[in-house]
């Protein structure tokens, strides 16, 4: 039975990059692929290498996997774990111990993934964590992985979506310095952000009405000027007209006691305004089963909402919560994508 064949089902097929190799990556994606429901719903494609999967495999006493070793995403079998070998030399893995070679090869199997994504024979990328610095030292000149994609699909603007269920989070500025926050929000970024949303919650997530809130900048939204401009001068106009455009948008809430009180429950997406504003309550609410989801690219990409943990890698302690869902988000954005 091909990988694409399920009683004419659309399956579709999700490649996973493995991120930084000292980290979590390896154990929480093999930890994911121990689940046999995920594959009636995937056919995953691991991008690395079969002796550090082995290496974790062993290491976490889950010697019973096996992999199946293709060389093009074509051939991948739905109901086994597909490894395409973006390298086959030996290379030294360290557990919890960043260094060079951790960077050098997320950055090969990143590259490789993203590259089968282009030219869509995969139809989704699941992302596992990589240490930003150690790849920025092996020349790779994004502040993460959402810039890079946004780069290789030659899109202007895209969006940091953060999904556990009807949880819905979105960032209008991202990996940039609080220092430059106020000065980035301007009305067009804004507006172009909160579009992109919208457009994803009816295209992506099938919601043909969509609830949005926005949050204000400055603490209680601002108090009328008294803590701010940003939300008379700007958000305020943001909303009006996207209401006048007929969309359902309401704001700017001031964001603790939005999140605080349960108001988020109202709404099917919620645009904050920089990234730990909407990211530290999301990954609360979540629980650390919350994944990132870039909307407003053409193809679906989604990573665990986590980082590297280089402090628990190695150890068989790392919870594969986040990355299950990830795996079954990519899955039902590119089945949505088909259709």
């Amino acid at each position: 039975m091909g990988p694409n064949n399920l009683d004419h089902k659309f399956i579709p097929i999700i490649g996973i990059s493995i991120g930084d190799l000292n980290g979590i990556g390896i154990e929480v994606t093999l930890k994911s692929l121990e689940n046999p429901s995920l594959f009636s719903r995937l056919t995953p494609i691991i991008y690395a290498s079969v002796e550090a999967l082995n290496f974790y495999s062993k290491l976490l006493k889950k010697s019973h996997l096996n992999f199946n070793l293709i060389a093009k995403p074509q051939q991948a079998d739905q109901y086994k774990i597909n490894v395409i070998p973006v390298w086959k030399k030996p290379v030294i893995i360290t557990p919890g111990r960043p260094n060079a070679t951790g960077g050098k090869y997320a950055k090969i199997s990143l590259e490789t993934a993203v590259a089968d994504l282009k030219n869509e024979s995969i139809n989704g990328l699941v992302t596992a964590p990589l240490s930003k610095e150690l790849l920025n030292e092996q020349g790779f000149s994004f502040p993460g992985h959402t810039e890079y994609l946004a780069a290789a699909f030659k899109v202007r603007e895209n969006l940091m979506l953060m999904v556990k269920d009807g949880l819905r989070v979105a960032v209008v500025t991202g990996h940039i310095p609080l220092v430059k926050v106020a000065e980035s929000l301007t009305i067009k970024l804004i507006s172009e952000k909160l579009q992109i949303l919208i457009d994803s919650l009816r295209i992506d997530f099938g919601i043909q009405t969509p609830k949005v809130a926005l949050t204000g900048l400055n603490p209680h939204a601002g108090e009328n000027g008294l803590l701010g401009s940003e939300e008379q001068n700007i958000i305020n106009k943001v909303i009006d007209q996207f209401n006048f455009n007929g969309y359902a948008v309401k704001g700017p809430f001031p964001a603790d006691g939005f999140f605080g009180s349960d108001e988020y429950l109202k709404y099917d997406g919620v645009l904050t305004m920089y990234h730990d504003q909407g990211l530290i309550p999301f990954k609360l609410l979540s629980k650390g089963s919350g994944v990132n989801f870039t909307a407003g690219l053409p193809a679906v990409r989604t990573s665990p909402a986590h980082g590297t943990a280089f402090d628990l890698a190695g150890k068989n302690m790392a919870d594969p919560s986040s990355m299950t869902h990830a795996l079954l988000l990519a899955g039902t954005l590119a089945q949505n994508k088909d259709h």
